[in-house]
């Protein structure tokens, strides 16, 4: 097993009483302090756990990550037990369904009632052109599904769409120096968040294989993991909250422990956005120093590289008074819920508005102000609607109806808010 620096999570004793798990933030428009407990990325802890497993279970993996999601990928990879239930983690339902295959293991994975709603075809569908033996357990095309085992490999290429989730196309990438003749990945149609994709490609190289991605082909050849030591990085996903608070307080100075120096991560261009929306960021000492600065009335991106950010972002707009016309999102209605209908739905109680005048075309109108004192959000049980809106208690108290939705991606996070003042 790896060695780890932190506890399992999902060890520890669950409540005995059903208490009511909603929370208050109060007013607070000054926000400085050092923010200890950022997380370290979930999507280079999942990858590295998989890449580990396929290489013996030998590796010395170093600052992974505490989030649920993670622990519940170390907890199920070497599962004995044939139902595998990945809760809520679409990362963890897609890299376990390769792993799972090419293992030749006979499982059955499922989820939550929202997972069954995520669709898999797509890597099911490269699966078993590969050789291995799915089937659909309920809807064909969403889990959950029966993996029966997996005969041999019948083809070396596969074709993908390239505009659905990369996590389809890494789950392959790292199961492909399992198959005896790798594997030659043909992305079609328009491609989306690439930076995961070379994500895994330089974790892949890190553990050995030997990966190329150029042009729509990425080519994988057969073996070479072997064990490795690897520490991993701070979430740029965590990270860009802190942007927000930045921006929206009257007063503020943030320092993010943690190395920043480089990164694989795509979120990693928070830092570029938040030169538009007021935040000046710089490397101090290994750490990453955030302070305001002036900003633009307007901000246009594209988020088909960094989809998560669109919470973080989104919202700072809206309260900030900044006009955004934004392209990428489309990939966001298959997340842990439908995020456009959430986003358009509690940025409208702040008298914001999300817009599709076009189609893989939005608009954001800012609100305009006059708040009131409080304001309710509901999290449709995605961890990123409660993080993506918490910043605005810098302009009014804000409360949601689960404080324990971030235990997905950030447990620490309510802990990391009143060190900085809330």
């Amino acid at each position: 097993m790896p060695h780890l620096k932190s506890e399992a999570l999902l060890n520890k004793p669950k409540s005995k009483s059903n208490l009511n798990t909603s929370i208050s933030l109060e007013r607070n428009s000054r926000v400085v302090g050092d923010v200890k407990g950022l997380p370290s990325s979930k999507s280079v802890s999942n990858r590295a756990l998989v890449l580990n497993a396929l290489s013996g279970n030998q590796s010395q993996l170093y600052n992974l990550s505490e989030a649920r999601d993670t622990e519940l990928m170390r907890s199920l990879i070497n599962k004995k037990e044939k139902i595998i239930d990945v809760m809520d983690a679409g990362t963890t339902m897609r890299f376990l369904t390769a792993y799972f295959s090419v293992s030749g293991a006979n499982k059955i994975l499922t989820g939550t009632a929202r997972m069954k709603e995520r669709p898999i075809s797509p890597l099911v569908n490269a699966l078993r052109h590969i050789g291995a033996d799915i089937d659909y357990l309920e809807k064909d095309g969403y889990p959950p599904i029966e993996i029966k085992g997996f005969s041999g490999q019948k083809n070396a290429s596969v074709k993908v769409p390239g505009n659905l989730s990369s996590q389809f196309i890494s789950a392959l990438m790292m199961v492909a120096p399992a198959l005896p003749k790798g594997l030659t990945i043909e992305l079609e149609g328009h491609i989306g968040s690439r930076p995961y994709i070379n994500m895994t490609s330089l974790l892949l190289k890190a553990f050995g294989g030997v990966s190329q991605f150029e042009n729509r082909t990425i080519d994988i050849r057969s073996g070479g993991l072997k064990p490795i030591t690897y520490t991993i990085e701070p979430d740029w996903s965590a990270a860009s909250y802190w942007f927000s608070f930045c921006a929206l307080a009257e007063a503020s100075e943030l320092r993010l422990s943690g190395s920043f120096e480089s990164s694989t991560q795509g979120d990693q261009v928070m830092a570029d956005i938040g030169k538009i929306v007021g935040i000046k960021s710089e490397v101090k000492n290994g750490h990453l120093l955030l302070t305001k600065q002036d900003f633009s009335n307007k901000l246009e991106w594209n988020f088909n590289d960094c989809p998560d950010l669109a919470q973080t972002v989104l919202p700072l707009c809206a309260v900030k008074g900044i006009e955004g016309h934004f392209t990428g999102l489309e990939s966001l209605r298959i997340k842990e819920t439908d995020r456009i209908f959430a986003l358009r739905t509690e940025l409208s109680k702040i008298g914001a508005q999300l817009t599709e005048p076009a189609v893989g075309q939005w608009r954001l109108i800012p609100a305009k102000g006059n708040w009131k004192s409080q304001y309710e959000f509901s999290t449709y049980h995605d961890h990123r609607m409660a993080m993506g809106l918490a910043p605005l208690a810098t302009h009014f108290n804000v409360a949601f109806d689960d404080r324990n939705v971030v235990n997905k991606s950030y447990p620490r996070y309510w802990d990391d808010l009143k060190v900085v003042g809330f």
